[in-house]
């Protein structure tokens, strides 16, 4: 997890009165996980951060999914979905669209170019990746700067606001999780620290480094939720008596942070390594892992593609997004495809591309892999996008 953070004020003892220069008291807020049992912060407020004054439905769009059935892989063309469409006027939270998802994990992609409304994700966490573009991250812990490669890790519950920024848009893959993700525990010593062997460590991660505090009255907060229906989601408009960005002050190991691809460093070996070698992330019944560009394997006789694997017990999905991916020549993936392959359904390189990949010393490629435990079903994004042929490309496209 995030190490121990400060900014801005906080007296120096919790739980004792904090005032301001009216001589009113700061509000105290602890914001932790597993109730009381884990990872918190503890936060200043000029105002009160209970003060709602209205709540009402928030309509989440199109949650419902469907079975991949019959079961294949697919090649999802993620770009098609936004490439003609008036991404200007679209905002990186209410116009997602729903890829993949289970009762664990739902992956949404999003171009957009307008400004967010404030929101807030009662589910679980949010693991944000920035496939292109610039935005900048208002939150109640103060403000990040996101850009091309970085992931914004988005603790639940924190109240945020996309803005992007530039001429281009903002393309964000957006891994929404029910439970929370930070750093796989393999990397943690058992005091939380990272060990030497973890390809990224604690300077590697950018939090907040001042407070952001707004003023303003009756705010718009939308708030993701558990509620009834097929999908286990709903949504509500709450309006806050003041702005919820008032905080003067936090300290703890809770709080948003963003970690750049370009950082991470990877681990090789004489032959090819299994995909853990990747992980960079871990929520419950998932992992997240970054295929970045390395040398490759350096026995005489190695191999540098993927081996045909059967990973029983998960769901691969993996979203090419820099370079050139050598295992897929020939199947029509690129930048901005998905590839899914579903358990149950042993998968690995195109033929031509194993002769290929013979004596090549590196590979300049960059994507994000998600595996899942439980099946993925297919969200209205992934059945606009399918390209209706991959499954086939392994047999030189004969059904």
């Amino acid at each position: 997890m995030p190490y121990y953070r400060r900014v801005g004020e906080v007296p120096p003892k919790r739980h004792t009165q904090f005032r301001q220069p009216d001589g009113s008291l700061y509000r105290e807020e602890l914001m932790g996980e597993e109730g009381f049992s884990s990872d918190s912060s503890l936060l200043y407020h000029i105002g009160v951060p209970s003060a709602i004054v209205d709540s009402q439905p928030w309509d989440v769009g199109d949650r419902s999914t469907a079975p991949n059935h019959p079961l294949m892989p697919r090649h999802l063309k993620l770009h098609e979905l936004f490439e003609n469409a008036e991404w200007k006027s679209y905002d990186p939270v209410t116009d997602r669209r729903l890829v993949l998802g289970n009762s664990d994990v739902r992956i949404c992609y999003v171009w957009a170019g307008q400004p967010s409304p404030y929101y807030r994700n009662a589910l679980g966490d949010e693991c944000v990746y920035i496939e292109a573009g610039e935005a900048k991250v208002e939150t109640v812990f103060g403000v990040l700067t996101a850009r091309q490669g970085d992931y914004v890790i988005i603790p639940r519950a924190t109240t945020h606001r996309w803005v992007p920024e530039g001429d281009t848009p903002l393309q964000a893959y957006c891994i929404e999780a029910n439970s929370h993700i930070g750093p796989p525990p393999k990397y943690l010593s058992r005091f939380g620290q990272f060990l030497e062997h973890s390809p990224y460590c604690e300077r590697d991660l950018h939090g907040p480094t001042e407070p952001f505090v707004c003023e303003g009255s009756d705010v718009e907060v939308l708030v993701l939720h558990r509620g009834p229906g097929p999908s286990g989601i709903a949504g509500t408009r709450m309006v806050y008596a003041t702005h919820p960005f008032d905080v003067v002050g936090w300290d703890g190991c809770l709080y948003p942070y963003t970690f750049n691809v370009a950082d991470f460093e990877p681990i090789t070996g004489r032959v090819h390594q299994p995909p853990p070698v990747h992980q960079t992330w871990q929520g419950t019944n998932f992992v997240v892992c970054t295929f970045c560009p390395r040398k490759v394997d350096y026995h005489p006789l190695a191999i540098p593609v993927p081996y045909y694997h059967s990973n029983v017990d998960s769901d691969e999905v993996m979203f090419y997004v820099g370079g050139d991916y050598g295992a897929r020549k020939g199947s029509g993936i690129g930048l901005g495809s998905i590839s899914l392959h579903p358990g149950g359904y042993a998968h690995g390189p195109q033929p031509a591309a194993i002769e290929a990949s013979l004596g090549v010393q590196e590979v300049d490629e960059l994507a994000v892999m998600v595996d899942t435990f439980r099946p993925l079903e297919l969200g209205e994004a992934a059945i606009a996008s399918d390209d209706g042929a991959y499954a086939w490309t392994w047999a030189g496209g004969r059904r």
